[in-house]
Formats: structure tokens, C-alpha cells, sequence
């Protein structure tokens, strides 16, 4: 299992960069193994408003669908449109090219509450 140290964690396995004051999300490592091939991607649409952990969208694979939220409030900045012709990207680099959505942060305190990369993996190696 890949756990970058420069990004944090959620405990529903999406991963977040800061990048000013926006963030970039997108589901780890461990999500996209335990998800197998993604057969489907729903984005959010740039400009729509989120609160704090509110889902923005759903990852789908043959095995079932997993919802996306984000661990803080703010605005769709961005969405990863290379995933709708290219969503074997998840899969093949979910770190990079498979990042899913940009948020700009209202507040990056939220962040704070988030796992290390080292908290991850513990979190995971236990559940």
C-alpha cells in the first residue's frame, strides 16, 4: 500500500494536497485496490458550494460504489474531466493523473483533524 507522506488522509480513504488555497482530492492507494477496475466516476460540477463533509460524488467499480466527501467546506474549483474518457486512472495513478476534484477552501483549519500519513497506514493495518 502506497501512503505518500506530503498529503493527508481521511478515514474514508480519500487523500488530500494543499495547493494554496485550494485542495485536491482524490481516493488513496488502499480505496482503489480494495475498490478493483473503476467502471464509473461522478464529478461535481465546477462552482457548486459544499459544506464539510458533505459528498461531492461516487466512485463505481464491478464490486460496488463508494461515495466521495470532503473534509472541508468550500468551492468546486475544479474536476478531473481526463477521468470520464480515462477512469483506469484511479487505478493506475491515484496520486497524480487520478485526482478527482479541487476544492478552494473557505477554511483549512478542518485539515488539522486529518491523518498523517503514518496515522493512515496504522488506521488501515487495523481495520
Amino acid at each position: 500500500m502506497d501512503v505518500p507522506s506530503n498529503l493527508k488522509y481521511t478515514k474514508t480513504d480519500e487523500w488530500v494536497r494543499v495547493e494554496g488555497d485550494e485542495i485536491v482530492i482524490g481516493i488513496t492507494d488502499y480505496a482503489q485496490g480494495e475498490l478493483g477496475d473503476i467502471v464509473y466516476v461522478e464529478l461535481p460540477e465546477p462552482g457548486r458550494y459544499l459544506q464539510k463533509e458533505q459528498a461531492f460524488g461516487a466512485v463505481d467499480s464491478n464490486k460496488t460504489t463508494s461515495e466521495l466527501y470532503t473534509p472541508v467546506e468550500g468551492e468546486v474549483a475544479a474536476a478531473n474531466g481526463n477521468l470520464v474518457s480515462a477512469m483506469e486512472l484511479i487505478n493506475t495513478d491515484p496520486y497524480g493523473e487520478g485526482w478527482i476534484v479541487r476544492i478552494r477552501a473557505t477554511d483549512l483549519s478542518p485539515l488539522d483533524d486529518l491523518m498523517s500519513a503514518d496515522e493512515y497506514a496504522a488506521y488501515r493495518s487495523d481495520h
